[in-house]
């Protein structure tokens, strides 16, 4: 195996999930479909869904609390903290500095936003790993959540029906030799700008632009985003295996975006590894949007199938099209 690209050590993981469970039974109740409809329609078994006094950064701060217990370590400890949700709380500050403020962290300390949709974590922690290397920062924490239910247009299942709630977090530092990032590619395809998307809340659409209430729903063009993914991923993929040094093989848990259920069992087909390699929680989390693959990576460590010495590899699609891939040596 080549040499880390980045030294970065996983120091601990968090997790927070809504009060409100919600199974595909009960939305085939509320949106007066026929038994088993949502189920059919997403392969979600169950998920999460935020209260109406329920925040983004309280859920936010709920999984970084939960890291530190893990770590044992006092929020003091936080150098800095990265927000990597996919939806902002609100356009102006950073979401960040809602959860650092709810999470207790001292104040002076540093925040700010990383936002690349469904890929925002895997993009903030290649952000942290070259802020530890440049020295003068000790511990990193790393928050993603975001709350998909406050946007869902539930006129359009595809668009609706796979979404959940939820928050996770890691706290990284510098690492030893042999631990770190081995490999990390992002790629944007920006014919696929539209096949994702929520077109108010910035400045192109807004109540003094014309906008309307649908503009600030998500929508999305499932066959555009599988088509044009089945076209880009595999040579994105193999750029990523050649980048790390070693192949499949070298991989021991692959940690995808919880995008779909169709998405994910062509992630598995594509990758021809084991089932036993890939973390799949997308039945009983649904898509978390930018908490996806941190929740998951939190499932591969606290279920002892990441451990130290496992190579990780955390790879998935973004509204963009992005494309995103990093293998971590623990």
């Amino acid at each position: 195996m080549s040499a880390a690209l980045m030294p970065l050590r996983l120091l601990a993981v968090g997790k927070a999930l809504p009060s409100q469970l919600v199974t595909s039974a009960s939305l085939d109740q509320r949106l007066g479909r026929p038994a088993g409809y949502t189920f059919g329609k997403s392969g979600v078994q169950s998920r999460y869904f935020a209260a109406p006094d329920e925040s983004q950064s309280q859920l936010g701060a709920a999984a970084l609390r939960d890291a530190l217990r893990n770590a044992a370590l006092e929020p003091g400890a936080i150098d800095l903290l990265i927000g990597a949700c996919g939806v902002a709380q609100q356009a102006l500050p950073n979401t960040a500095c809602f959860i650092a403020e709810r999470a207790g962290l001292a104040p002076g300390t540093p925040t700010f936003d990383v936002n690349a949709s469904c890929l925002s974590f895997v993009a903030a922690l290649r952000v942290a790993a070259g802020l530890l290397a440049g020295g003068g920062l000790r511990r990193i924490a790393i928050v993603a959540a975001d709350l998909a239910s406050r946007g869902l247009d539930w006129d359009e299942p595809e668009a609706s029906l796979i979404f959940g709630d939820g928050a996770a977090a890691v706290i990284v530092e510098r690492g030893e030799a042999g631990q770190g990032i081995a490999a990390f590619k992002l790629a944007t395809f920006p014919e696929g700008r539209h096949f994702c998307e929520i077109r108010a809340g910035g400045t192109g659409r807004n109540p003094r632009a014309g906008a309307v209430p649908a503009d600030y729903l998500f929508r999305m063009d499932g066959k555009g985003v599988f088509k044009l993914a089945l076209k880009v991923m595999p040579p994105f993929l193999d750029a990523l295996l050649d980048d790390s040094g070693a192949g499949l093989e070298a991989i021991d848990v692959v940690v995808p975006h919880q995008a779909s259920a169709l998405g994910l069992a062509h992630a598995s087909k594509r990758l021809g590894v084991p089932a036993a390699k890939i973390v799949d929680i997308f039945a009983t989390h649904g898509n978390q949007v930018a908490a996806s693959i941190p929740t998951a990576l939190h499932e591969a460590v606290m279920s002892g199938r990441a451990k130290p010495g496992s190579r990780v590899l955390m790879m998935g699609t973004a509204a963009g099209l992005t494309l995103g891939g990093l293998i971590l040596d623990l």
